[in-house]
């Protein structure tokens, strides 16, 4: 993993521990592909409407910081919310 994709990680794990009420369950995958980055982020069920948001307003807000941090670093983010199915 090089420098710019632990920091992409870093940072949309600290934007979303600060949404959350269970910051430690906030987990952040770095996938890297190329010249983007692809992060899977999970967080618990609870807090899931937080991280996405009224009409997914955060979530857009969250890919709008870490889109233009990733540019910053000659490179494209792209970040998925995860659903942990547990049935």
């Amino acid at each position: 993993m090089t420098a710019h994709e632990a920091d992409l990680g870093a940072l949309a794990t600290a934007l979303a521990k600060s949404l959350v009420e269970q910051p430690e369950a906030v987990e952040v995958d770095v996938y890297p592909e190329g010249h983007d980055v692809e992060l899977e982020l999970r967080v618990a069920d609870r807090d899931l409407g937080r991280v996405i948001g009224r009409n997914g307003r955060t979530a857009r807000s969250l890919r709008t910081i870490l889109s233009a941090a990733a540019q910053k670093q000659g490179c494209r983010c792209l970040l998925d919310i995860v659903e942990d199915d547990e049935d």
